[in-house]
């Protein structure tokens, strides 16, 4: 794909029509889908491939782009820009949309027309800094439909499940971008899955699950509490796996980040507000009873390897897996219970800090009124050490009954002098100590450490990746 690097004339999208001659626009790209393969009806045995884009030139006008070809062009224009680059589209073909059919599955634009580009007679280039315009970047912050036009997260909780699969308008920040996760679908394609938690003044984490890999990029540019979105036409689902409504990213949405408009500027003080006054507690909805499956966890580590690892990481949103062969150093078993059992909700498994007043996360609280118990469960400090180091961690809840062999129940019926029988019956032994490292500024070292799980080491094996030195 070249580069525009020289001035032309261009046509303004609100003065596009299908009896122009050979027409170049230049414009902002404000929207991208993923290319995609079809069965090619004109060739038995072959497929056509496709993607859409969307380009905007003022506040007033957007306009839809699709390409088809073959594989290797679709793929090469596809890979060749971005959502937030300038581009300029020579001799597109102008058509007029078919506006029920366009819109199922597109973002909805303003005008009547769209455009279609052809391998053979049409050309993209990526326009340079110097060519690009700063009014046209400033168009990457002005939401795509009218800015009173969206629901807070507080109104989706509160509507429930009249939204279900509506596709509706969202103002809201940023609390975190999760990790990708690959998986592999029945009919052994390949996919992959972000979870993006947002929050506002009244909900303190709402899911949006984004599934195709540009938007997955790019969430990865947005910085927790220091991005607000004003996301157009996501999908509102309700989960009931997790009883609770969250949002999907379809082929329609569209990202406004940080959108130039007041209710966007508040939410964005709120946001910092909220991390100067460490209003969200990492460990709140860090448990360690987290789905993970501790077979898909391979490499292995010396303690010193984990903290560079995790510390040096270039992407510090993602927590990193391994297991380490170690020795516990340190365990708290025998502290204050007051310091070692917590209560959390049975619903949300937030903590509670005070148990006569209940959960106070807000979405549970939206979720139902109904009244919600406090689950008691271990969390203890345990610092696991080898010839490298030690690593201070959270040993916590159902791995923490599971490595003790003792229930909470259980935790309170026992005399000091058995706490300490139990301490000793794990200090300077050998452990197999499968654990999710996190950046967290507000830990020691910068690093949140949970253990998953703590088992008796295989000598064997132990003696195997100590004369290894551990892996990567």
């Amino acid at each position: 794909m070249a580069s525009c690097t020289f001035r032309q004339a261009f046509v303004n999208i609100s003065d596009l029509h299908p009896n122009l001659s050979r027409p170049s626009i230049m414009g902002i790209v404000i929207g991208k889908t993923d290319v995609k393969g079809f069965p090619d009806r004109k060739n038995f045995g072959s497929e056509r491939y496709t993607f859409r884009f969307t380009i905007r030139d003022s506040p007033a006008a957007f306009i839809n782009a699709s390409s088809w070809g073959r594989e290797e062009y679709i793929k090469s224009l596809s890979e060749s820009f971005r959502v937030g680059d300038c581009v300029m589209i020579e001799n597109p073909l102008v058509q007029t949309k078919d506006l029920e059919k366009e819109e199922k599955f597109n973002p909805s634009t303003p005008g009547c027309y769209k455009l279609l580009i052809s391998e053979v007679h049409s050309v993209v280039k990526i326009c340079s800094n110097r060519d690009t315009d700063d009014s046209l970047l400033s168009l990457l912050h002005v939401p795509t439909q009218h800015p009173h036009d969206y629901y807070s997260l507080e109104d989706i909780v509160a509507n429930g499940q009249s939204l279900n699969q509506k596709v509706i308008n969202i103002l809201a920040a940023v609390r975190q971008v999760g990790e990708v996760k690959s998986f592999t679908t029945s009919d052994k394609r390949a996919g992959q899955r972000c979870e993006v938690k947002l929050f506002d003044y009244s909900v303190d984490s709402f899911p949006m699950i984004c599934w195709d890999n540009e938007s997955i990029k790019l969430a990865q540019s947005w910085t927790p509490r220091e991005t607000v979105l004003f996301a157009s036409e996501l999908r509102i689902n309700h989960d009931s796996f997790r009883n609770s409504m969250v949002a999907t990213v379809v082929s329609k949405t569209i990202f406004t980040p940080n959108p130039d408009i007041p209710q966007a500027q508040d939410l964005l003080n709120h946001a910092r507000e909220c991390a100067e006054n460490e209003a969200f507690v990492e460990a709140s909805e860090e448990t360690a009873t987290e789905l993970v499956n501790l077979e898909t966890i391979k490499d292995v580590y010396t303690v010193q390897q984990i903290m560079d690892a995790a510390s040096h990481a270039a992407d510090k949103r993602n927590p990193l897996y391994g297991i380490v062969f170690a020795f516990i150093s340190l365990l708290n078993v025998d502290d204050s219970v007051k310091k070692i059992v917590r209560a959390r909700c049975s619903r949300c498994r937030y903590f509670i800090k005070d148990e006569s007043e209940g959960c106070n996360y807000a979405f549970c609280n939206e979720m139902s009124q109904n009244p919600k118990s406090a689950l008691l469960s271990l969390d203890l400090q345990m610092d696991i050490s080898d010839h490298t180091g030690t690593l201070p961690c959270n040993l916590s809840d159902k791995v923490a009954e599971d490595t003790l062999s003792c229930t909470v129940d259980g935790f309170f019926n026992l005399t000091e002098d058995q706490k300490t029988s139990l301490k000793w019956n794990f200090v300077l032994e050998r452990f197999k100590i499968y654990v999710k490292v996190s950046f967290s500024p507000k830990a020691k070292n910068n690093l949140r450490v949970n253990i998953l799980s703590c088992k008796v080491a295989d000598p064997t094996e132990a003696v195997k990746y100590m004369l290894s030195g551990g892996n990567h």
